[in-house]
């Protein structure tokens, strides 16, 4: 066997580098593989982590082997029902939420990979909301729309028709949320959320001029470029009208299921968009049982739905492979059953490979 020395390996312009990440193999034809991206992903990603509704308990499951949710540690608050999530490769951020009869305007965040309990992000909300939905790429978190019904301020009048979008960078601790721009409605709650490195997207939910009623349920899609602040465009509508549906995406298609299309029934359709081509939703397939109010994660391959309401809440976790149109099939069950929960992954389609 003959030895060899690498000094640095950049990418073919010589430009940037070093690209390597992951473990490294010799192929029996004496070809080297080596896999490539930021070295903060070395030893590969895939974790899936669930959090939220009424407990504090974060359990987390690793995506490409079915099994049981295991526990990963505690929130700092004993409820945070109904929270934006979203993740970098690295640091997964659980936000607002709501503890009756208190609205949380606290992030926390996690280290994906090693588990433990959430800690103090050390900056706020612009406003604290519940029953938004999060969306982020590997530097960049949206929090989008939410409801918050308590406040006379400007900006919660305006957030109490679910109309605003928050971002933080997600690695700058110690730093509140700003002003991204607005929703396309004239307000949204129960919505559905997903990414790619380029664009964040919103399914359907519900809006209203008047709050704090109910609302009106809607199919409408919007999205945002997330490098850049602004209001959002129109992409496209849902197969139906459908609130607390949840959704998640690899890089390219981007996977909204269940939730409730009108009154109290729940859905179990799953439908699909491609995020970088506006248009209208397409069928994807059916998940198991109707469901709502779940928490999503994904990488690559697959998207993971976990607990729900169906009514009764339940721990079930279930799986789709992303690229391939069909039904969803059982992967294992959570810790608890619990709705109003979020969930993430250091995965997923928002963070570039």
């Amino acid at each position: 066997m003959s030895d060899f020395k690498v000094n640095s390996i950049t990418d073919r312009s010589g430009t940037s580098g070093p690209i390597i990440a992951g473990v490294s193999t010799n192929a029996s034809s004496g070809c080297m593989i080596i896999p490539k991206g930021p070295t903060e992903h070395r030893g590969g990603r895939g974790r899936g982590v669930f959090g939220g509704g009424s407990s504090n308990v974060i359990d987390h499951i690793t995506i490409a082997s079915a099994g049981n949710a295991i526990d990963f540690g505690d929130l700092r608050e004993t409820e945070r029902s109904r929270p934006y999530g979203l993740a970098s490769a690295t640091r997964g951020i659980f936000a607002g939420g709501r503890d009756h009869p208190s609205y949380w305007s606290s992030i926390d965040y996690v280290t994906i990979s090693s588990g433990g309990g959430s800690n103090d992000f050390s900056g706020e909300l612009v406003q604290g909301a519940w029953s938004g939905a999060g969306a982020s790429n590997n530097t960049r978190g949206l929090f989008i729309g939410g409801y918050v019904p308590d406040s006379n301020t400007a900006f919660a009048q305006s957030l109490r028709n679910f109309k605003k979008i928050q971002f933080v960078e997600i690695a700058s601790t110690g730093v509140n949320a700003g002003v991204f721009g607005e929703l396309t409605e004239n307000g949204i709650r129960e919505c559905g959320a997903l990414a790619s490195p380029t664009r964040a997207v919103r399914l359907g939910g519900k809006t209203t001029t008047i709050a704090p009623s109910w609302g009106n349920t809607i199919g409408s899609i919007d999205f945002v470029t997330i490098a850049s602040t602004g209001d959002a465009l129109d992409f496209g509508d849902l197969l139906a009208v459908n609130a607390a549906g949840t959704a998640c995406s690899n890089s390219t298609r981007g996977i909204h299921a269940g939730g409730i299309p009108s009154g109290s029934s729940r859905s179990n359709i799953i439908q699909y968009i491609t995020i970088a081509t506006l248009g209208n939703a397409q069928d994807f397939g059916d998940l198991i049982e109707v469901n709502c109010l779940q928490g999503a994660a994904s990488s690559d391959t697959r998207g993971i739905f976990a607990g729900g309401s169906q009514p009764t809440t339940v721990n079930t976790i279930e799986v789709v492979t992303i690229t391939s149109l069909g039904n969803a099939t059982d992967f294992g069950d959570r810790t608890e059953a619990k709705s109003s929960i979020a969930g993430f992954s250091d995965a997923h389609g928002g963070l570039a490979r």
